[in-house]
């Protein structure tokens, strides 16, 4: 999802301007998004009508459906937040924001006394050509970019999406050279930058989770997208753990950022077992995987040196977990045997 902004003063050609470009970019085949900001107040229902009832009783937020969709929220929400959530609605190639000049995106200017350093182009909006606007869309593509906390390239020498960012509004780097990100998450509305490791993390362990649902009985054929929200009440105690890998009864070196990864994974797995012991020490073994295929493999799991009994359908939960977290960590060999040991 590409990201760019159209800014300038009042009655300099904004949303005339954001609507050739959105029209240019259709044309061209995209899924195009657009967000509108205002600084006076929004009212997009009409008095008297069943919704804007809704609203005046009370309602903070007013869902209206019927040949199209929308949403009247009261609140008024960060750019950031709302990028999120399109994310949810749709696999959208460019979202088109008008306003919000205090953003850090790529912008496009109509007026001189909003240029700032994330400006890629000021244009006279009023008599831009119809060539004119190919060109700018042209800039779009090129320079438009996700959402800043996202935005992560491997070996590039720069480690926070600001950085990325001006490189790609500079010409220096590419968006097709970035890392490919899958996974993206926010907690208490804050999006959170996940890296390649760590986004491929997320969807692997996610896949091997639902991989043992009957998925199929929901209506569900393919797994396109997977959507999860957690509602959490217990506080992060930050606790530092160590652990141990072994494939194949070989150690395999990691570094301490993914130790602490399989550490903490591990242990809310265990957690959510419910187990009633102090956990001090964990060891999870599984034997017998063969081409990948985990059905018939073999798992063991102590808790404080003491074997648990775990159902059929716990075991193959744990089974598939366990297989895409070590398999997110790109192991060349085949894997037929997996030991991790966590000290708590």
């Amino acid at each position: 999802m590409k990201i760019v902004s159209i800014v300038g003063r009042k009655n300099t050609g904004k949303t005339s301007l954001s609507v050739k470009v959105i029209d240019e970019l259709t044309k061209r085949g995209y899924n195009v998004a657009s967000v509108k900001h205002s600084h006076h107040s929004i009212e997009m229902d009409k008095e008297n009508t069943d919704t804007w009832k809704h609203k005046q009783a009370g309602a903070n937020l007013v869902v209206g459906v019927g040949s199209t969709t929308f949403f009247n929220s009261r609140k008024e929400h960060d750019l950031n937040r709302i990028l999120y959530l399109l994310k949810h609605f749709d696999n959208f190639d460019f979202v088109i924001v008008e306003g919000y000049k205090t953003y850090n995106y790529p912008k496009i200017a109509t007026s001189s006394d909003v240029v700032d350093k994330y400006t890629i182009k000021q244009v006279d909006s009023f008599t831009i050509t119809e060539k004119g606007v190919s060109d700018l869309v042209d800039l779009i593509e090129e320079k438009g970019h996700d959402i800043i906390d996202t935005l992560f390239k491997k070996n590039c020498g720069y480690n926070d999406g600001e950085s990325i960012a001006q490189e790609i509004r500079e010409g220096n780097i590419k968006t097709e050279e970035l890392d490919d990100v899958t996974s993206y998450l926010s907690i208490d509305g804050k999006v959170i930058g996940l890296n390649r490791f760590v986004s491929d993390y997320f969807k692997q362990v996610n896949l091997g989770i639902i991989n043992t649902l009957n998925i199929k009985d929901y209506g569900v054929e393919d797994v396109e997208k997977i959507e999860l929200l957690i509602h959490n009440e217990n506080k992060l105690n930050g606790d530092k753990s160590n652990s141990k890998i072994s494939i194949n009864q070989k150690p395999l070196e990691i570094n301490q950022f993914v130790k602490d990864i399989i550490s903490n994974s591990i242990k809310g797995m265990v957690n959510s077992l419910k187990t009633q012991d102090d956990i001090e020490k964990i060891c999870v073994e599984i034997k017998g995987i063969e081409n990948n295929e985990l059905y018939n493999a073999d798992i063991l799991l102590k808790v404080n040196d003491e074997e648990l009994n775990i159902n059929k359908f716990t075991c193959g939960i744990l089974k598939e977990s366990i297989f895409a977290m070590v398999t997110s960590l790109k192991i060349d060999e085949e894997i037929n045997e997996i030991k991790i040991d966590v000290e708590v």
